[in-house]
């Protein structure tokens, strides 16, 4: 196995070519063409000369990677996909059956798995103390607000909180990615979990939810294709509720992309089968019943999306995701990679210099938004039970100078 990657450059040269062939331009079966990435000569040229580095099971948090490999946003900013369709969990303290209630927490989660960028793309990695804030302006007149930060750097921790005070909803997480080289594609691990409460609900506790791993696929041979893979947890312990969602990747002979399967259970019963595509349609179907309803429908409804506000660049914080990035984000638009290639360097610098600076002075890094609680990243915040109040005082906490003017901010497109 080894002796193999060891000749990882070589082997990579050799399917490099076909590649631009007629018939391996098509994409794999079961894919979207804009799940695949297919590499012109200098882009193979960077990617074998980087495998050819690299040992089978090595730990990738320090290696970069080349600049056509990004997708132009931080991490921070690409969590806000799980915001994307708050509707589908809006109002779910009012429903009466504690197992409504779950599927709810379940459309959200499902709901925001569909966004992604054309190709094979990665978002920036976080540097530490970067963070990314934006507010949610709903059609019912209510807001959400939504903060992350990078609180550790090694290992790399992003912690984040989302909150619409007037529906009820809080969502607190963190996420602790650990990417592996593991031949012919790139392992993510995304340990961490959502959080989830119904703020209407107290009651009912927090629900958790666990994230799937991701994959890259066909980086030595075959073409390039981002694959969700392995189980994750939803769970509501209160109501003794859970579910195990296997995320399923394509088999070399058989299978689909994209799909997952899953169980729910309320204590030792099955109370609901989960199945479909989270590119497509997600369906649960009630075990007693047979009766089958959509969950999400990303072909449908996917471009539904609740627009950012963003505040403008130059009203940004100097470590504030875009303004950070903007000379990257810029150049990665404009497609060129000499210049994306010196903006990331430029920002990967001014970090190892801080951090430098602080372990000659012996100076902790604090991060400014979140602290850690019994073992987990909280916001330093008290959420206030009444609404209006609970909205002010999340906005005076995340946005103390910024949103004093409506015209201060821009709106988004949902996605790049």
């Amino acid at each position: 196995m080894m002796g193999l990657f060891g000749q990882a450059g070589s082997t990579f040269n050799r399917v490099v070519k076909p590649r631009g062939s007629v018939e391996d331009d098509k994409p794999p079966s079961d894919t979207e063409p804009d799940d695949t990435s297919i590499l012109d000569e200098n882009e193979g040229s960077i990617i074998a000369s980087l495998i050819s580095q690299l040992r089978v099971g090595m730990d990738l948090s320090k290696v970069t990677f080349p600049t056509f490999v990004l997708e132009p946003r931080s991490m921070l900013e690409r969590i806000t996909d799980f915001m994307s369709h708050p509707d589908l969990i809006f109002g779910a303290e009012e429903c009466e059956d504690p197992e409504e209630r779950f599927i709810r927490v379940l459309q959200y989660y499902l709901a925001g798995w569909h966004i992604k960028p054309k190709g094979v793309k990665k978002p920036y990695n976080p540097v530490l103390g970067e963070f990314f804030r934006c507010r949610y302006d709903y059609p019912n007149g209510t807001q959400g607000f939504y903060i992350a930060e990078q609180v550790s750097h090694h290992p790399p921790i992003s912690a984040f909180f989302y909150i619409s005070p007037a529906n009820h909803v809080s969502i607190v997480g963190e996420l602790r990615p650990k990417s592996k080289f593991l031949g012919n594609s790139v392992s993510t691990n995304m340990e961490g979990e959502n959080r989830v409460t119904l703020l209407g609900k107290p009651e009912d506790g927090e629900y958790i939810i666990t994230m799937p791993n991701m994959y890259a696929r066909g980086i030595l041979f075959g073409k390039m294709v981002l694959e969700l893979g392995d189980t994750c947890i939803a769970k509501n312990e209160r109501h003794g509720i859970y579910c195990d969602l296997e995320f399923k990747t394509k088999g070399f002979f058989s299978g689909t992309y994209n799909a997952l399967a899953g169980r729910v259970r309320r204590n030792s019963n099955d109370i609901g089968e989960v199945s479909g595509r989270w590119s497509h349609v997600m369906e649960v179907k009630n075990t007693k019943t047979g009766k089958k309803r959509v969950l999400f429908d990303a072909v449908r409804d996917g471009q539904n999306v609740s627009p950012k506000w963003v505040p403008l660049e130059d009203e940004q914080e100097p470590n504030e995701s875009r303004r950070l990035w903007a000379n990257l984000t810029e150049a990665i638009l404009s497609k060129d990679m000499e210049r994306a290639t010196t903006a990331k360097s430029s920002v990967e610098d001014a970090q190892r210099e801080e951090r430098k600076r602080r372990e000659e002075n012996g100076i902790a890094h604090v991060p400014r938004f979140f602290e850690k609680v019994n073992g987990r990243w909280e916001p330093k915040l008290k959420i206030l039970k009444d609404p209006r109040e609970a909205t002010v005082a999340v906005q005076e906490w995340i946005f103390p100078n910024v949103l004093s003017q409506s015209t201060n901010q821009t709106k988004d497109s949902p996605s790049p």
